[in-house]
């Protein structure tokens, strides 16, 4: 039984893929925002953070889209639509994406008992 009604909101990730090499992109980070303020913020946050040890050419990118371009994302996220902000640093490409989606809360398990091997499992301890 659902608890909650679904929340609207924002999947985002941070992707690098290294230029010179035929490996696939990686993913670095993800995060849920519920709202196009805390979705691009996710982006801005982590481009003033890399920019000091950004290539010039890459940190002019960031700066722009700090600037300019991020307006523009703001309005398509409103919209509801996707948005990519990308950079190139050296041989390395980083890609952030926004998208929109419908966030479903889990199921209630206040009533219901764990399944048997659910308690064969320990958590690791934190060392």
């Amino acid at each position: 039984m659902l608890t909650k009604p679904p929340q609207r909101g924002f999947w985002c990730e941070c992707w690098t893929e290294n230029l010179t090499e035929q490996s696939p992109p990686l993913l670095l980070a993800s995060f849920d925002a519920y709202s196009a303020p805390q979705a691009d913020r996710w982006v801005a946050v982590a481009l003033q953070t890399i920019s000091p040890a950004l290539d010039s050419d890459a940190s002019t990118e960031a700066w722009e889209w700090m600037y300019d371009g991020r307006i523009d994302t703001r309005r398509a996220l409103l919209r509801a639509e996707p948005c990519t902000v990308s950079l190139t640093h050296a041989s390395t490409r980083i890609t952030w994406t926004i998208r929109p989606v419908l966030f479903l809360p889990l199921a209630d398990r206040q009533a219901t008992e764990l399944p048997a091997c659910a308690h064969d499992f320990t958590p690791r301890s934190a060392e």
